[in-house]
């Protein structure tokens, strides 16, 4: 990942490292990400805002508030990941019209969204903010989801998703919805929980030509009965993948996995049903 030290972050800035460390502690501006080292990394557009903003601004704190309102650059995942730190959802909802300005809505959720999730992740003490963020980006897809156009191809996909409904890796899962939908495949985005009553409905109606098995309670040994039913009682023989944390890829029963981010897997996915 890009970033520059803080040594070099309190240079561009003409202001001395303690004074950078006492900004993002009274602040939470500029917001630098953290290596595995717990070296801070700052984002280069940030810094670039705040030392525009403080050549206007008569003190620290109206300047932080310019170089937000403003920003600098297309969108990142360290500014998306402040505005997650702030429970600022209006901000977290600028920041990828932001980047959907210069990138596609796939990659604004490959290369922007995600990312801010991850680095979200595993932070001592702030369970609370990746909550938050994890439910925002949830709702921020359902939309995108709404806008997708309709299918262009006949092919059908099922996910199965095992695992919690709200956390990082729900949200990885419904970013793969959306990226298949885009794609212009039917999706459909189900529970491994419910009954199979249910499940024979939604394969007599769907049709599936892939099952994509998702979530980090996905273990072969649980669902290997339930897929052989599945696929027995499907109108076609659908093919079985796995996406992110369900590695069910060992031995002869294993299933190929498509991958860790969504864009890739509907791109291997694609490439196999063609």
């Amino acid at each position: 990942m890009g970033g520059i030290r803080i040594n070099a972050a309190a240079e561009l800035l003409g202001v001395s490292t303690s004074t950078l460390r006492s900004w993002e502690r009274r602040l939470g501006y500029p917001h630098p990400r953290r290596t595995p080292g717990n070296h801070r990394l700052y984002e280069l557009d940030e810094l670039e805002a705040l030392r525009e903003a403080l050549r206007e601004a008569p003190n620290i704190s109206s300047a932080v508030e310019i170089a937000r309102r403003r920003g600098r650059g297309p969108a990142s995942a360290a500014r998306l990941l402040s505005t997650f730190d702030h429970f600022d959802e209006a901000a977290a909802d600028r920041e990828l019209e932001e980047s959907l300005a210069v990138r596609s809505v796939d990659r604004t959720v490959t290369e922007i969204m995600l990312p801010a999730l991850d680095m979200a992740t595993g932070r001592p003490g702030m369970d609370a903010e990746l909550e938050h963020a994890c439910r925002w980006a949830v709702g921020w897809l359902h939309r995108a989801r709404r806008l997708a156009p309709s299918a262009s191809r006949d092919e059908g996909v099922m996910l199965l998703h095992s695992g919690s409904a709200l956390g990082v890796e729900a949200v990885y899962v419904q970013a793969l919805e959306l990226a298949l939908r885009r794609a212009g495949l039917r999706v459909l985005l189900l529970s491994t929980g419910l009954a199979e009553r249910r499940f024979r409905n939604a394969l007599r109606a769907l049709r599936p030509a892939a099952i994509v098995i998702c979530g980090d309670e996905a273990r072969l040994n649980v669902l290997a009965g339930p897929l052989r039913r599945i696929r027995s009682e499907s109108p076609v023989s659908p093919q079985v993948f796995g996406y992110r944390a369900a590695r069910l890829v060992s031995g002869r029963q294993g299933l190929t996995s498509l991958g860790d981010e969504p864009t890739g897997a509907t791109a291997a996915l694609l490439a196999r049903l063609d």
